[in-house]
């Protein structure tokens, strides 16, 4: 019997870092590869990545990567993954023009073979082939991919929502979904991120009528809007609705420039003649005749709306006329930045809007049931979305007959092997979360972060000592500093104790005729280490550094 494999490395337990291999005997295609932000207490990070171990080990069988949107967290990793893993890209027209902009900066362009791919057609690599259809999300040419193989048709829907009226482009074809439902379908990976939600999610074009009448209300304020930069529908919005009242508008935020400029390269937007401003033209015109279209909707605190909301923005500052729109909603963790960015604007005495201003690019219950009845799967794999959000898909999958048995609720590593006739976990892969910090893509794991964390909580103590390279005698020292411990001037007599047993214990271990240094670092180690935290409940790093003359 025939067999494929769906191995997730990652885009379940979290929202983000969408990646899954599906594997048919020799042969790999990816779909996605995507990345997420770090959360707070992963200090210095600046992305994560999806551990790719299981796609190096089989490089031979890989025939390429086939992403279904724009989104940083479908196509963030990339330029990271192929300089491991080099394999063709296969994407619709914009989500392959922001991936170019990636390559480019990395300057791997000219090493990645790119396809830009049709809806509506296929792609065949190897044994299997790959169909894009289309799709509705918060980003223009958003793709399902039905996968076909000699084991059946696997679909998956990418993150998606029903939208009869979308800004840009045509409606998602759902006839093609019930076209693929009739011939059968093996399974169905669906978007579960919004699994909770009753009922249908809103057209985005609603939100034109919002911003219509924000504009109104606001003729005589310079209005700001946060969003999300890859959202161009919603960017086409704010420009319709900034042209119809006369205003100039000026783009803030690299991402925002970047994505908006790909898209106007690729007709997915539309700008009307005299529209857009650069930033430094901004000051010539009179200020309720202007609009900011921003990134930092999240609270991100390098973007441009958070630098205005400091006062460190170049060229822009916040004042009482300003209206701020955050059309977003936090994604989940990012709460307390968001709400901080908006306490920043109030107290500059800017006037915040940010309810009624946003609507989801994700599917609602009754879209996900939708695409459940047209296309008849036999199998429901729910993905995209914390674990709640994928419990909240198998109960639907089951309301609507499925049983328990053909539902697969996988984390990230798992390997499920699917055919006509049996279905179940067979293993796992390697798995897990790659740090980049700056540069250096791996080289920050569990311990260094314990370190980092260590440093954050307690702060650091050094102990220094100077010992004569022929004698072994100490010479100087022990000497006793700290960084973010604690305050040195109010802590003579804390640190004289401390200077004391360590001159103790390194007398009794010279009498003892101790002179490896590792021996005398790990001694000074644990008689601070049991002195502070017994002094002060804290568990400050301790460095030794000695000092040979």
């Amino acid at each position: 019997m025939e067999k494929i494999k769906v191995i997730p490395l990652g885009g379940l337990e979290q929202i983000g870092l969408n990646m899954t291999v599906f594997e048919y005997e020799d042969e790999i295609i990816i779909v996605d590869c995507g990345l997420s932000f770090p959360t707070e207490d992963m200090l210095g990070i600046d992305l994560v990545i999806p551990d790719v171990t299981y796609l190096k080990q089989n490089r031979e069988k890989i025939k390429g990567f086939f992403i279904t949107h724009g989104h940083e967290d479908h196509i963030g990793a990339l330029p990271y993954i192929l300089k491991e893993v080099n394999a063709p890209i296969f994407a619709t027209s914009l989500t392959m023009g922001l991936i170019e902009h990636k390559l480019k900066e990395h300057k791997i362009d000219t090493l990645i073979d790119r396809i830009i791919v049709d809806f509506g057609c296929a792609v065949r690599v190897g044994q299997m082939s790959v169909e894009f259809i289309k799709t509705n999300h918060s980003i223009v040419d958003a793709a399902a991919l039905a996968i076909y193989s000699p084991a059946g048709v696997v679909i998956h829907t990418g993150d998606f929502k029903v939208d009869y009226t979308p800004v840009y482009g045509d409606a998602i074809d759902l006839q093609r979904f019930a076209e693929l439902g009739k011939k059968g379908v093996l399974a169905l990976l669906c978007d579960s991120t919004n699994a909770e939600r009753p009922g249908f999610t809103a057209s985005e074009k609603t939100l034109g009528k919002t911003f219509d009448s924000i504009f109104h209300e606001h003729e005589n304020r310079r209005i700001i809007v946060a969003t999300f930069a890859s959202n161009v529908d919603r960017v086409q919005q704010i420009i319709n609705t900034a042209s119809a009242y006369g205003r100039k508008v000026v783009v803030e935020g690299r991402s925002m420039v970047n994505i908006i400029q790909t898209a106007m390269e690729l007709n997915r937007l539309s700008v009307p003649d005299n529209t857009l401003i650069e930033g430094d033209e901004i000051l010539s015109y009179p200020a309720e005749k202007t609009v900011i279209i921003t990134t930092g909707s999240q609270g991100e605190s390098m973007a441009a709306l958070s630098r205005m909301a400091n006062g460190t923005h170049r060229k822009i500052k916040i004042s009482p006329m300003d209206t701020v729109i955050f059309s977003s909603h936090p994604i989940p963790g990012n709460e307390k930045a968001v709400t901080k960015v908006i306490n920043e604007l109030l107290l500059k005495g800017a006037e915040v809007i940010f309810q009624d201003t946003h609507v989801s690019g994700h599917a609602c219950q009754e879209e996900i049931k939708l695409i459940y009845t047209l296309t008849q799967p036999k199998y429901a794999i729910p993905v995209h979305g914390e674990y709640k959000h994928l419990l909240a898909q198998e109960k639907i999958a089951k309301e609507l007959g499925m049983t328990s048995d053909r539902i697969f609720i996988l984390r990230s590593g798992n390997v499920l092997e699917l055919s006509e006739n049996e279905a179940g976990i067979t293993g796992d892969v390697p798995c897990g979360a790659i740090y980049v910090d700056g540069l250096g893509v791996g080289d920050v794991g569990t311990t260094v972060m314990r370190e980092r964390q260590n440093l954050a909580e307690d702060g650091i103590v050094f102990v220094t000592l100077v010992i004569d390279g022929y004698t072994g005698e100490y010479l100087a020292g022990p000497t006793i500093t700290s960084r973010g411990f604690i305050y040195m001037k109010e802590a003579e007599d804390l640190l004289e104790e401390a200077t004391i047993l360590v001159t103790e214990k390194l007398e009794k271990l010279r009498g003892q005729g101790v002179s490896d240094w590792g021996r005398l670092k790990g001694a000074i180690k644990d008689v601070l280490g049991d002195f502070f935290r017994k002094k002060t409940k804290r568990n400050p790093m301790i460095l030794s550094v000695f000092e040979e003359v």
